[in-house]
């Protein structure tokens, strides 16, 4: 029985779905006019850069090149937050497979008010009303990705935030916040409670969003609490001219939908053991055989390969505070995220949790808070970025797995209302290479 949960309700499917989003590369125009890969950044603020810093590479102090730009806007989550990502990469064949070659940083403005708002104090009562809500799958609260299996109408699988095919009016950008119905909100006709007393700057601070309390109240509790003293503010170094950058990368639009995954897809066992015999039966004895064979025979991988290429053309995977696919288990990210990522099963939402997510990945430099996985990107990512590319020594990763702040917090010294940038964890794993003969 394949590990996977299927979110159908259904009986006879022959396909499960997943609570992933996978993204792909399209140069057709679509709703979202910020996510893309390859190209250049844009700010959340254009009058506010993040320190020409995160620019550089840390092996050779050049500048680096963009791969990746994501609207990570998470209402859901973090109410009032305005969020993006970005993954950079260094071009230098000799900064390859070395850590600092590959950064990664999040944007975020937090609307004044947000803070406090989140702070405040549940009421007990509407708390265990929310969990008496059954649980979304992660992708319609945050993207309003419906399931293809959802209602009785197939839905069209580019039908979905990234997808410019809508057939609706409706807005089609995957990361913003969405106007969609809100699981957990209150019907109409909701019974009585007992009267609170409330502020005029609860009040205002409540018009200020379209959010209802309990998503803060939702974020509050799944977000550890921590004691560590935030860090001083950093010398802001001016970001570099667009001129002095390595000629960027091209650049795609992202279309998105739900992974799908046939329900009668092999699977390598979990207690598979591999022997190092060759055809005939007897041992090689060659160490340089050995460890070809267990390269081209590493379970962790063929899952990888076997997950990927379900869904070929993917170049990326988002599912924050899901669990990262992982391309190896031998190396040193695989070997500290191995015993939790359980090689990319998606865990169901209800059940997800900050610490189990966050666990191998270090903590917030900025805030002392747990980080947990969000997005990672896919090899065909590689094949589409370097498409225009004469040189076949291209890039060499096999994944890069970006771990954030699970308090999605801001420098200290920026003031609510104001932009900030903050580095996040790019965990990168390098492709694998057989030794020389």
């Amino acid at each position: 029985m394949p590990p996977y949960e299927s979110e159908s309700s259904d009986e006879g499917e022959d396909y499960t779905e997943t609570n992933v989003l996978l993204g792909y590369a399209t140069k057709d125009a679509t709703g979202d006019a910020i996510s893309h890969i390859g190209g250049a950044p844009n700010w959340i603020d254009e009058k506010t850069v993040p320190s020409g810093a995160l620019a550089k590479c840390k092996v050779c102090n050049g500048l680096l090149s963009l791969l990746l730009e994501l609207n990570g806007d998470l209402p859901d989550h973090f109410p009032g937050h305005e969020r993006r990502l970005y993954i950079w990469s260094c071009r230098r064949k000799a900064c390859r497979r070395k850590e600092g070659s590959v950064r990664s940083a999040r944007g975020v403005r937090i609307a004044k008010g947000a803070s406090t708002r989140a702070n405040a104090k549940p009421e007990k009562k509407e708390v265990k009303q929310e969990e008496e809500q059954p649980q979304p799958k992660i992708g319609e609260s945050l993207f309003g990705v419906k399931s293809g299996t959802s209602s009785a109408t197939p839905a069209n699988p580019f039908s979905n935030p990234f997808s410019s095919n809508s057939n609706s009016g409706a807005p089609a950008n995957p990361f913003a916040s969405s106007g969609s119905t809100n699981p957990f909100s209150s019907p109409a006709a909701a019974p009585a409670t007992p009267s609170i007393e409330v502020t005029s700057e609860q009040k205002n601070d409540e018009a200020s969003t379209t959010l209802p309390e309990t998503f803060a109240q939702k974020a509050r509790i799944s977000t550890p609490a921590t004691t560590t003293t935030p860090q001083p503010a950093r010398p802001h170094e001016p970001w570099p001219a667009e001129s002095a950058f390595p000629t960027p990368f091209p650049k795609y639009s992202l279309d998105a939908e739900y992974e799908t995954l046939d329900a009668e897809a092999p699977q390598v066992p979990q207690n598979v053991r591999m022997m190092d015999i060759d055809e005939g039966g007897s041992s090689s004895g060659g160490k340089e055989d050995k460890e070809i064979y267990e390269s081209a025979h590493d379970a962790t991988f063929q899952k990888f390969a076997d997950r990927v290429g379900q869904n070929p053309e993917q170049i990326l995977r988002y599912e924050f505070k899901g669990k990262p696919l992982l391309y190896s288990d031998a190396d040193a990210v695989g070997k500290a995220l191995a015993h939790h990522s359980e090689n990319g099963t998606s865990s169901n939402a209800k059940v997800q949790t900050t610490a189990k997510g966050g666990a191998g990945m270090p903590r917030c430099q900025n805030c002392g808070a747990e980080r947990v996985f969000e997005v990672q990107l896919t090899p065909h990512a590689i094949t589409e970025l370097e498409a225009e590319e004469m040189s076949i020594d291209g890039m060499e990763w096999g994944t890069i797995i970006i771990g954030v702040c699970s308090k999605d917090c801001k420098p200290s010294e920026v003031e609510e209302g104001q932009v900030g940038y903050v580095e996040e964890w790019a965990g990168v794993q390098w492709e694998e290479v057989a030794s020389k003969k």
